[in-house]
C-alpha cells in the first residue's frame, strides 16, 4: 500500500467558510472546503459528470453542488446523490497547530 504524504494547504483561518478553495498537490487539483463547523473536507476538484469545478460550487452542510448541472456531492465519502449517480475521490485532512494539510 501507497504510503500517503502530507501536504501544507494553509492556515485554518484564511479558508473562507462555506466556499471552496482550489489548490493543485501532487499534480492533483483538490478542492479544500471549510464547514461552517470549521471542520475541513478535501476532495477531487472534478465532478464525474461534466468535469465541472467542484471548488466553485455552492456548500450546504455536507454536500456541495456542482456549478455546472447542480449534481449533489457529498464530502464526506464523495458520492453523488441519486438519482444521479457517480463519485470523487476524497481525501484525509489534518488540522494541527491553525494549519490545515491533507493527505495524498
Amino acid at each position: 500500500m501507497k504510503t500517503k504524504q502530507k501536504f501544507l494547504v494553509g492556515r485554518l483561518e484564511d479558508l473562507p467558510k462555506q466556499m471552496g478553495y482550489e489548490c493543485l498537490i501532487a499534480n492533483e487539483k483538490i478542492a479544500i472546503f471549510r464547514l461552517s463547523d470549521d471542520r475541513v473536507k478535501a476532495i477531487r476538484n472534478v465532478c464525474p459528470h461534466k468535469n465541472g469545478p467542484l471548488a466553485e460550487g455552492t456548500v450546504s452542510g455536507d454536500f456541495v453542488y456542482c456549478p455546472l448541472h447542480d449534481y449533489k456531492i457529498s464530502l464526506q465519502d464523495g458520492r453523488v446523490e441519486e438519482p444521479d449517480e457517480g463519485c470523487v475521490e476524497t481525501y484525509e485532512v489534518d488540522i494541527l497547530d491553525g494549519l490545515v494539510y491533507v493527505r495524498v
